[in-house]
This record gives structure tokens, sequence and C-alpha cells, in this order.
């Protein structure tokens, strides 16, 4: 199994192996999930003082927030693994 990295924004890159969910930070679940990580110290806050616009919860229970959409991370996976893909095939 190779290591998949992937690009959340501003260097900072998370591995794709290990995301469980990705979503917007909208919603009141949403909310309380990153304020019960940041109390437990598994906050990780991606977003260099900008505004949070996508979280990401990866299977070690930390949440990561990140400074760009939800679909341009799922998107960057997507592509990712498209590639692999196609790297087999040849």
């Amino acid at each position: 199994m190779s290591i998949k990295l992937i690009n959340i924004g501003f260097g900072n890159i998370v591995s794709a192996n290990r995301v469980i969910a990705i979503v917007s930070p909208e919603s009141a679940p949403i909310k309380r999930i990153i304020q019960e990580a940041r109390e437990a110290g598994q906050l990780i806050d991606a977003t260099y003082g900008r505004r949070t616009r996508a979280v990401i919860i990866v299977d070690s229970d930390h949440v990561i927030l990140s400074a760009i959409q939800p679909e341009t991370v799922a998107n960057r996976i997507i592509d990712d693994n498209n590639d692999i893909a196609k790297d087999k095939d040849k």
C-alpha cells in the first residue's frame, strides 16, 4: 500500500489514506466536533488565520481545519486516485 498525500492548502499535506470525511464547517454538529477536538487537543488548524472552509476528519480522531473548499480537497484526492489508476494501466 503506497502513501498518498494530499495538499490541503498553504503547503500543508495530509495522508489521503487516513481521511474519513471532508465536511463544511457551518452546521452545529460540525461546530461541536471542532470544539470537542479543540478541548481534547486533537484540533489541527491549517488555515493560517483565514476562514475555515473545510473540516477534515481523520482516523486518529484528529480534526483538521483547512481554508480551501471541501470540493477542492475531495477533487484532489479523486485526481490523485485517478493518476494512480492510470499509472497501473501502463
